[in-house]
């Protein structure tokens, strides 16, 4: 998508014209999926978090102030709607107690999903022990947002995403490192 075109339909959208809105969402849904796809590699599982995070962009478009990129905007929430589809998924499967079959990677198989178990486990405890180093970590490397992109968005200086970002990477390595195999 052009980014005059996506400009004015957000702009449009933003006044209440709701067939710019009903075409900004057909336009961004693509994108939205490619991102919850990266949290999320089971396409229904994709599917439902991209759902909710059309729908909270359709819910929330009158907040996005013009700071930052209209697509960093998309991406943070794409990216929170997957990973709370998957802290749902896990409530669930934690609820059912489910056991792994027989042969299969506790790495990278989930009981009710083909979710990256390994990654996001070792997201989760990134946030736990360091939530400052989360959001750029996933604009870069999960939401394919440029170092600068990520700045925008975040409002911290580049220095300081670069920074963070480096830090994160280090975390995610050695537990993704320590996993077994």
């Amino acid at each position: 998508m052009e980014e005059d075109e996506l400009t004015q339909l957000v702009a449009s959208a933003q006044a209440g014209d709701r067939a710019s809105l009903d075409r900004l969402l057909v336009r961004l849904r693509p994108t939205v999926l490619r991102r919850c796809s990266r949290f999320l590699p089971h396409h229904a599982d994709a599917e439902e978090a991209a759902q909710d995070a059309l729908l909270s962009i359709s819910t929330h478009l009158h907040d996005y102030s013009g700071r930052g990129a209209f697509l960093g905007w998309v991406t943070v929430i794409a990216s929170n709607a997957a990973r709370s589809t998957y802290r749902s998924m896990r409530r669930r499967a934690e609820d059912s107690h489910p056991v792994l079959p027989e042969g299969t990677d506790p790495r990278t198989t989930s009981v009710i999903a083909g979710t990256r178990l390994d990654l996001m486990e070792s997201l989760a405890a990134l946030e736990e022990r360091h939530p400052a180093l989360v959001e750029s970590f996933v604009l870069r490397d999960l939401g394919d947002l440029t170092y600068l992109q990520v700045a925008e968005v975040t409002g911290a200086p580049l220095g300081t995403v670069k920074d963070r970002i480096h830090q994160a990477r280090r975390f995610m390595r050695d537990r993704l490192a320590l996993q077994p195999d």
